[in-house]
């Protein structure tokens, strides 16, 4: 009976312990990688639903799993050493469950998740403290030595992270407090070793990580957390540091990426967080290593008072470093998502389309939008006001665009001008990059795209190569230096005022931080062979910055397209429609997660129809399946939606495809199709080279209209004629059908009413 009372303690169990533990964080960041990397690839085969569900049931399995392996190595290990450590991850592994309902929330609702993520961790620690009150110790002697871990860990998100709104930072705060006392005490330092304390804690971080991170968050919190393991377990057994540690290190993850932005890699943000967490696993690693020698060194030292001393002198040395660095080489500033607030009351402005005169057409629905969104705004503007909070209101569409969170958006649901909010996600700063240019020098001679649709033929036959037409191009912005464009660029000598907008950085001249944009506008109207209306002019707006926007953007460029106003000019006292664009070129979608629904746009595409202005829109990148022209505004009927096609003739596999289902509606789209294959156009710092997507498809229909309208000027204004003309004189789609929704015979709902043919189509124009 003696010997039963022994500590049961084995070389076995130490082997088990770290060949089963040790490698937890490594396999949890690997699973999680591979599921977000299938993910990414889904987007183009299921639907958001499909997504949510299908990752959601991978989560749950995951949970299953780990929860089964850690009450299994809870139950059967006889070491008394490593049970209160199997216990701990067996209670972590136990959070996946509950944490599934992070999973549900959907893009653009990270203050929620901040929320919930509180009280979800907050109540699973409130419990663990109850059922452990008599054996957690929250001596804080090691308090500054936490703090000093987690300074080093701040680093890297200092650099390469920034800040949402005031709202998003304290709701992170708050989630990674409540995250960091439920690690903090379900850590455990039982085995008299820092190594094989560090690898539980590792563990249990890790378990943590998985189950709280969500939206591509659960990366950023996998590399950021468990490299630390060893350093925290030096300051074992103060759960007052370990607590400090962790929060801090999970505020810098949570606070510093939004993690909507990290769901679908769409721009830069994927590759900046890549970045970041490289860097963060290398420093808490090394960190780790650093902090385990210098316990063993002075863990027999005398003198704790000089200890502590250090201690804080060091933390508050390193955090002042950590604010330094963000301040010099960071990205500060406010860049909270927003929320796009529709207003029920809709004017409709379609009388005007039977003014004959085309500027008075345009000042008329100018106008009647801007007093109407005056009078029905006045009230919501009067309360934010009074309450300080700030907003932009827009008249294209009734709606305004206001800076405030869940609170906010709670209270608008309440108010009865209110037709419905959704998010208008404002994408986090990044370290300046500049764009890719080109890969040749020049462009020789007419492209195989240009002669595909007859535009050339219509300046040798007809002479007109789209002089006195204005296309409004927005976009990435433009290179107003490129030489294919640059003359042609309305203020090339007038200025910018009325004829450059950028509601991104506030930039007064054209300029590209992308690329796309400069791309799009040479095959509008680019020279030397690469444009379709050459002689045409342009006026440009930043709304896609970073390839990723929101509702409003889309919205402050369609306004300025309508009603043109100088630099700093007020859109709704200074705009002036007599210089207006005459057709648009948008080689852009808002999907959902922009914060965009299916009729969110509907009213200004609506309105710039009404207005005479040709809408002209590239249907998106996801086919070939059916029901994919989704976003808008491609799926509206008041614009024209382009596809695309190869150098011959057949339909691009990425080139999305009807019916419209998204509204309900079930129309046919695209309308019509164009050269979207390898086109070679403009590019900065003055190149050339090729791109590939609808948005290359698009550009040719705009120029088109331009042609079009320059050769015969009695169509300007007159939308269904124009339509009519292209439809009409559209070649048949003779290309290959295998592959993708080629349903219905003409409009088909892979290339419409076929191939756009602009010859034809000024040729029929100048015969009536």
């Amino acid at each position: 009976m003696e010997s039963e009372s022994q500590p049961t303690r084995s070389t076995g169990a130490v082997w088990a312990f770290v060949l089963l533990i040790f490698p937890m964080p490594l396999c949890l960041l690997i699973y999680h990688f591979i599921v977000w990397t299938m993910e990414q690839s889904a987007i183009m085969s299921l639907s958001a639903k499909q997504m949510e569900w299908s990752g959601l049931a991978g989560l749950a399995i995951q949970a299953v799993i780990m929860s089964a392996f850690t009450a299994a190595l809870w139950r059967f290990t006889k070491d008394e050493r490593f049970k209160p450590i199997h216990e701990g991850l067996f209670i972590a592994s136990l959070m996946a469950f509950p944490a599934l309902l992070l999973k549900l929330l959907g893009p653009n609702n990270d203050q929620l998740g901040s929320i919930l993520q509180f009280v979800l961790a907050l109540t699973a620690a409130l419990i663990v403290i109850w059922i452990r009150r008599n054996e957690i110790i929250w001596d804080a002697k090691s308090l500054p030595f936490g703090l000093i871990v987690a300074g080093i860990g701040f680093i890297p998100f200092a650099v390469y992270g920034s800040f949402g709104s005031v709202g998003d930072a304290t709701l992170s705060l708050l989630a990674s407090l409540a995250l960091g006392l439920l690690a903090a005490v379900l850590m455990k330092a039982t085995t008299e070793n820092r190594f094989l304390d560090g690898v539980g804690i590792g563990a249990v971080l890790a378990l943590l990580a998985s189950a709280f991170g969500y939206d591509g968050a659960q990366l950023i919190l996998l590399a950021a957390l468990p490299p630390f393991a060893f350093a925290i377990s030096a300051v074992m057994p103060s759960k007052a540091a370990a607590w400090a540690a962790t929060s801090l290190l999970a505020f810098a993850s949570l606070a510093t990426f939004d993690p909507t932005e990290l769901t679908y890699v769409l721009g830069d943000i994927g590759l900046i967080a890549l970045k970041a967490s490289a860097m963060v696993i290398g420093v808490g690693l090394f960190t780790s290593l650093i902090a385990l020698i210098l316990r063993f060194a002075t863990a027999s030292t005398s003198g704790e008072g000089a200890r502590r001393i250090v201690g804080w002198a060091g933390a508050g040395v390193v955090w002042v470093a950590v604010a330094a660095i963000f301040f010099a080489f960071g990205n500060p500033g406010n860049y909270g998502d927003r929320l796009f607030v529709i207003m029920k009351d809709q004017l409709d402005i379609s009388d005007v389309a039977e003014i004959k005169d085309r500027n008075e057409r345009l000042t008329a629905a100018y106008e009647e939008l801007t007093a109407h969104a005056n009078t029905t705004q006045a009230d919501l503007r009067n309360f934010f006001d009074k309450a300080g909070i700030e907003y932009t209101p827009y008249y294209l569409e009734n709606a305004m665009e206001v800076r405030g969170g869940t609170l906010v958006r709670l209270y608008l649901l309440t108010r009865p001008e209110v037709d419905r909010v959704l998010p208008s996600p404002k994408l986090r700063a990044v370290p300046e990059d500049s764009p890719a240019p080109g890969y040749l020098s020049d462009a020789e001679g007419v492209q195989w795209n240009i002669s595909m649709i007859g535009a050339d033929k219509v300046w040798d036959e007809f002479n007109v190569r789209g002089e006195g037409i204005v296309v409004g191009q927005s976009d990435s912005g433009v290179d107003g230096n490129h030489p294919a464009i640059a003359k042609q660029y309305r203020g090339y000598k007038s200025g910018d005022d009325y004829n450059w907008f950028d509601p991104w950085d506030g930039t007064t001249s054209p300029n590209d931080e992308g690329g796309h944009g400069t791309h799009t506008t040479g095959t509008i109207l680019g020279a030397n062979g690469i444009g379709v209306a050459p002689e045409a002019q342009w006026i440009g707006c930043v709304n896609l910055d970073r390839n990723l926007a929101n509702p409003a953007l889309y919205l402050d460029c369609m306004q300025f397209m309508l009603a043109p106003f100088p630099q700093d000019g007020d859109p709704f006292k200074d705009g002036d429609p007599t210089q207006a664009a005459h057709v648009l070129n948008n080689s852009w979608g808002c999907p959902e997660i922009e914060g965009c629904d299916p009729t969110s746009l509907l009213p200004a595409a609506d309105n710039l129809r009404h207005a005479g202005i040709f809408v002209v829109v590239s249907t998106g990148n996801d086919g070939p399946s059916c029901e994919t022209v989704a976003s808008p505004l491609s799926l509206y009927d008041s614009v024209f939606s382009v596809g695309a096609v190869d150098q011959f003739g057949n339909m691009a596999d990425f080139s999305s495809r009807g019916p419209v289902t998204a509204d309900g509606s079930g129309r046919i789209k695209p309308d019509i199709v164009a050269p979207g294959v390898e086109i070679l156009s403009s590019l900065p710092d003055g190149t050339y080279g090729a791109n590939s997507g609808t948005s290359m498809a698009g550009p040719h229909v705009a120029g088109v209209v331009a042609l079009l309208w320059s050769a015969q000027p009695d169509l300007i204004g007159d939308i269904e004629a124009t339509e009519e003309l292209l439809i009409e004189t559209a070649q048949p789609y003779e290309g290959n059908t295998m592959n993708g929704c080629f349903s219905g015979d003409t409009p088909n709902n892979a290339y419409g009413y076929g191939m756009v043919d602009v010859y034809a189509a000024v040729k029929k124009a100048l015969e009536k």
